[in-house]
């Protein structure tokens, strides 16, 4: 059978810029969520975020690009954690592609063009509307890194680069691809803002995963991405080997728009068939990277659905996004490099914020940073709106 094996990492968010500088903060227990700093919000009070503090020119700067302008902020965000994750082919024979995911594209140059259109339709530059497409940042990836092979972008909210990283895979097992670069990213747009602000789920503080008193998310922006490789592909290339992406599931409770159900029937079913396609079994999992937003329906069901999976034993668990704020599309990956960060640096990652369990179930995640042997299975869990649940385990 066919492994699949994780053999480069790239990365950018609130922490940083590059897998370096995310693992010390990590360690240090530094979160990178803060009040605005570049970003201009139309919603009249201050919210923390996990902003990037690095302006589109900088980033362009950073890219050794002649002009940032004909790039969004996704597509210069992805192509950052992208080119530090791409593992060159020592084979042109060998067939690599690249699954991307973003929820937002380039809404952020979308956003500039119609403060000057809708004054006067006579104004505002064309060029930043084609930027809106969210296939056009895989296509910038992808010419970039002059991968030829397939190339496609997934949007399922906050599951998408989950549910990459399952779509190349799959690609690997069926011997469409023998490399695959696969991720997410997002940026941190007006839009964005307001549509969690319609909904009452940002926090005006910082965020709580698991916390009896929690009372919302910290919207981020940033970006991850993986190469896989066939077994076969890794040993052509001689490529630095951190893990093996051995088991992933997907379902879908569909039970509501922006909520889970409250069992969290979804949740549990990615968990199990995650589990099954890795051939394990529950006990095996020493430690859950949960999706653990901080509103009171994603932990208080992503906590039952742990319940229903793991019963009494559950494995040691947090959420990371107390560091980095929610990344939308890209969390799935981001949080996937932390994983296989702990597992290979020997660190069990903490969940920031935490004081008091939830009634209803009772679970206490990692509270401050353990410095010992990193867990050798880990189970990474990224839930969407519409009710799309991902789940991904890896194996050192």
């Amino acid at each position: 059978m066919t492994k699949v094996l994780v053999t480069g990492m790239g990365i950018v968010s609130a922490l940083g810029i590059g897998v370096e500088i995310n693992l010390a903060h990590l360690k240090a227990e530094k979160s990178g969520i803060d009040s605005y700093k570049l970003f201009k919000p139309f919603i009249p009070y201050d919210l923390p975020i996990g902003e990037i503090p690095h302006s589109n020119k900088q980033l362009g700067e950073l890219l050794g690009l002649k002009s940032s302008k004909d790039f969004s902020r996704t597509s210069l965000l992805g192509l950052l954690a992208a080119r530090e994750a791409y593992v060159e082919s020592s084979n042109p024979k060998l067939k690599t592609g690249l699954v991307s995911s973003t929820t937002v594209g380039g809404m952020d140059q979308s956003e500039i063009f119609y403060q000057d259109f809708l004054p006067d339709n006579e104004a505002g530059s064309l060029r930043t509307i084609l930027m809106h497409d969210c296939g056009e940042s895989s296509e910038q990836i992808a010419r970039n890194l002059g991968i030829k092979g397939l190339v496609t972008t997934i949007n399922t909210a906050c599951s998408s680069a989950a549910n990459a990283a399952i779509f190349g895979a799959r690609l690997l097992k069926a011997g469409k691809l023998d490399r695959v670069l696969i991720g997410g990213v997002d940026a941190i747009t007006n839009f964005t803002m307001g549509g969690f602000n319609a909904l009452g789920i940002l926090n005006a503080e910082y965020c709580k995963p698991f916390d009896k008193n929690r009372n919302g998310l910290n919207l981020g922006e940033g970006s991850a991405f993986l190469m896989l490789e066939t077994e076969a592909a890794a040993k052509e290339n001689n490529s630095e080997v951190f893990c093996e992406l051995s088991g992933y599931g997907n379902a879908n409770d569909a039970y509501h728009q922006t909520a889970s159900s409250p069992e969290g029937s979804g949740a549990a079913l990615a968990m199990q068939r995650a589990i099954e396609v890795a051939q394990i079994s529950p006990a095996d999992v020493e430690y859950i990277n949960a999706h653990g937003t901080g509103t009171g329906n994603n932990d208080l069901t992503e906590g039952l659905a742990i319940k229903t999976v793991f019963g009494e034993n559950i494995p040691k668990f947090s959420s990371t996004k107390g560091y980095t704020g929610h990344c939308l599309a890209a969390s799935g990956s981001l949080e996937a490099v932390f994983s296989i960060l702990s597992m290979n640096q020997n660190f069990w990652l903490p969940n920031l914020n935490f004081k008091e369990p939830i009634e209803e179930h009772g679970l206490i995640p990692i509270q401050k940073l353990i410095e010992a042997e990193g867990p050798k299975t880990i189970l990474s869990n990224s839930f969407g709106f519409g009710g799309n649940c991902t789940s991904l385990i890896f194996k050192k």
